[in-house]
C-alpha cells in the first residue's frame, strides 16, 4: 500500500505527459523505482532525550480559520510593522497585532485562496485557485481590484514598479498593473513533456522578471512589457527515462546583488549572472525545489531528503550538512541572527547553529504539518501551519 501511494504521489506531482510513448516510459521509470525496489526512507525520529542549548518562547499562538485544508497551496504569513496577515484556502483574510496577535480586522473573501498573501506598500495581493489574481487593502481588507489570469494561481505574485508579475500553473507568467490590475502583458512558454507542481514562483531583480521552468531552463522577462531579455539552460538532464531526465528549476530564485541563486528539481544549485545569464558556477549534488535562503556570504536549503545545508555563495562549495532531520518534510531554512529556523511535517519548529548545523532547540505547535516558510521580522518568527494556527516565536 505505501509503494503504491507513493506512485500515485509522484504522478499528481507530474502535470502532463506528451504522448503515450512519454507516459510509458514515465510509468515503467516509476514502477521500477518504486515496485521493483523499496527506497522509501522513513522520517528520522526525533530523539527523546534531546537537551536544547537555548530557549523558544511562543509568544502567542492563533487559530486562523482552517489553515489549507491539506491541500497543495501556498499561504504564507505576510508582516508590516505593526500586522501580521494571513489566509485560509476558505477566503478568510485576517490581520493580527504583530506584538500581541490581537486581532486587527477580517474578511470572509469568497474565493478559493490558492497563495499569499503578498504584501506591497498598502496592499495585499491574494491568488486563487480559480484563476484569479485580487488587491485588498493593508488597513482594512477592502477589496480594492480583481483580475483574472489563464490558470489557478499556487506561486507567490511578485510585486515591484507598479506590476504584478503573476505565473499561472500552466507556466504562464502575466503581468498586471497594480493599481487596478488590467493586464498589461502576457507570456506565454512551452511546457515540456513532464513538469513538477511547484510552489516556486518568478522573482523581480531590478528591471527584469526571472523564473525557472523545465528543461533546466532560466528565463529573464523585461518587467515593463514581459518580452524576453535572456532565456539560459543552467542544469543539463541526465538518465535514459522520462523521470530520470526531469529536470526542473522551481524553486523561486534569490536575488543578491547582479547574481541570481537558482534550484530546482534535480536541477542542482546554480549561480547565475543577472545581465546575461551566463551560469558563474553549480552545485550538482544536491537540489532544493522547496527553496532558497540566504544571508551575506551564505546560502541555506532543505535538500530533496529534507538534509540541510549550508553553501558557499562565491563557488557553491558545501560548509556543512545537516541530516538529524532526515526525511520530515522540512521547510526552506531561514535565517535569525546567527541561528536558522526551519519546520517539518509533524508541527515542529527546530533551530540550528548557522555556524555548523547543530541542533540548538525545538517546540511543537499543532501537530499538523509546516509547510509555508517561516517569516522573520525584527528577530520574531512567524509560523503558519497547515492547520490553521498562525504563531509568533522568540529565540532566547
Amino acid at each position: 500500500m505505501k509503494r503504491l501511494l507513493l506512485l500515485l504521489f509522484v504522478v499528481a506531482l507530474l502535470t502532463g505527459c506528451a504522448g503515450l510513448e512519454a507516459a510509458k516510459d514515465a510509468y515503467d521509470s516509476l514502477t521500477e523505482s518504486v515496485f521493483g525496489k523499496d527506497n522509501a526512507e522513513p522520517p528520522h525520529a526525533l530523539a527523546e532525550d534531546f537537551e536544547p542549548k537555548m530557549l523558544v518562547t511562543v509568544r502567542w499562538k492563533e487559530g486562523i480559520g482552517d489553515g489549507s485544508g491539506g491541500q497543495n497551496i501556498n499561504l504564507v504569513p505576510a508582516v508590516t510593522e505593526d500586522s501580521v496577515l494571513v489566509a485560509d484556502y476558505k477566503g478568510l483574510l485576517e490581520s493580527r497585532n504583530r506584538l500581541t496577535g490581537e486581532k486587527r480586522w477580517e474578511v470572509e473573501t469568497e474565493l478559493k485562496l490558492s497563495s499569499g498573501p503578498v504584501l506591497h506598500k498598502d496592499k495585499i495581493i491574494l491568488g486563487t485557485k480559480d484563476a484569479e489574481v485580487a488587491a485588498f487593502a493593508v488597513a482594512d481588507g477592502t477589496l480594492l481590484w480583481k483580475s483574472m489570469v489563464t490558470s489557478e494561481v499556487v506561486a507567490l505574485p511578485a510585486v515591484a514598479n507598479g506590476i504584478v508579475a503573476v505565473r499561472g500553473s500552466d507556466g504562464r507568467i502575466t503581468g498586471l498593473d497594480e493599481k487596478d490590475g488590467t493586464t498589461l502583458w502576457t507570456h506565454e512558454r512551452t511546457a515540456p513533456p513532464l513538469a513538477v507542481r511547484s510552489k516556486g514562483g518568478p522573482a523581480i531583480a531590478g528591471t527584469l522578471v526571472v523564473d525557472g521552468f523545465g528543461g533546466g531552463k532560466l528565463l529573464a522577462l523585461r518587467l515593463k512589457d514581459g518580452q524576453t531579455e535572456w532565456e539560459a539552460v543552467v542544469a543539463l538532464a541526465k538518465g535514459r527515462s522520462e523521470i530520470e531526465r526531469l529536470v526542473d528549476i522551481n524553486a523561486t530564485p534569490v536575488v543578491k546583488g547582479d547574481t541570481l541563486y537558482v534550484s530546482g528539481y534535480q536541477g542542482g544549485v546554480a549561480a547565475v549572472s543577472q545581465s546575461d545569464g551566463e551560469v558563474q558556477w553549480r552545485q550538482e549534488k544536491l537540489f532544493s525545489h522547496s527553496g532558497l535562503t540566504g544571508n551575506k556570504r551564505s546560502l541555506f536549503l532543505s535538500d530533496a531528503s529534507s538534509d540541510v545545508w549550508r553553501l558557499d555563495m562565491r563557488n557553491g562549495n558545501d560548509m556543512w550538512k545537516q541530516n538529524e532531520l532526515h526525511q520530515r518534510r522540512l521547510t526552506p531554512p531561514v535565517p535569525v541572527k546567527d541561528k536558522l529556523v526551519v519546520g517539518d511535517f509533524e508541527g515542529y519548529v527546530h533551530v540550528l547553529s548557522q555556524d555548523d548545523g547543530s541542533l540548538l532547540a525545538r517546540v511543537e505547535l499543532d501537530g499538523s504539518p509546516i509547510e509555508a516558510t517561516p517569516v522573520v521580522f525584527e528577530d520574531i518568527v512567524y509560523v503558519y501551519t497547515t492547520g490553521g494556527n498562525l504563531a509568533a516565536l522568540s529565540l532566547e
